[in-house]
């Protein structure tokens, strides 16, 4: 009798299908937004490094005297000075606005002055010696910053990302222009 029980049981093939379902639908919801993720995160990282790249070269169109006050290595925190500079990374916008990425604030980016005074050949000498660096000393770069955390697509199901930051720097020699 309980091998009978077995075998009809063992044969029954009423709710495979759902079953089977069960077991993939984890998998293919996955599959349909684990890609989705992907190019948020990677759109938001070059949003970040674009917004960088953009306030370094316009720091580095600022005039000599900007940076005089600065010894290399010191970041720049003079608010008439910085903040324009971090608005333009935020938001494309010297003037400010919505910023490119949620929660991405001023506090995110950071600006330093830092310089390169030793010749590519060892003699000691400025780095460069022609053009606009004639007789600078320590010619000036600006380094532009940001450190921001990841805001994911899904983070209301679920999703932490909170431990993810995405970061940016870039580099522009100052000009002076």
């Amino acid at each position: 009798m309980m091998m009978a029980v077995l075998s009809s049981f063992w044969r029954d093939q009423r709710g495979v299908a759902g079953a089977e379902m069960a077991l993939m639908t984890p998998l293919l919801l996955i599959l349909m937004f684990a890609p989705m993720e992907l190019g948020n995160f990677y759109w938001s990282q070059h949003k970040i490094s674009k917004g960088v790249r953009d306030a370094s070269r316009y720091a580095a169109r600022l005039p000599f005297a900007v940076f005089e006050d600065y010894e290399c290595g010191d970041e720049i925190a003079d608010a008439v000075i910085a903040t324009p500079i971090k608005n333009l990374a935020l938001s494309g916008a010297i003037n400010g606005g919505t910023a490119k990425i949620q929660d991405w604030d001023l506090d995110d980016v950071a600006i330093f002055k830092i310089c390169r005074d030793q010749a590519l050949d060892g003699s000691g000498d400025n780095f460069v010696n022609t053009g606009i660096y004639t007789g600078v000393a320590n010619a000036p770069i600006v380094r532009v910053e940001a450190v921001v955390t990841y805001p994911s697509l899904f983070e209301s199901l679920g999703f932490d990302a909170t431990d993810i930051q995405m970061t940016a720097h870039s580099e522009s020699a100052v000009m002076g222009l």
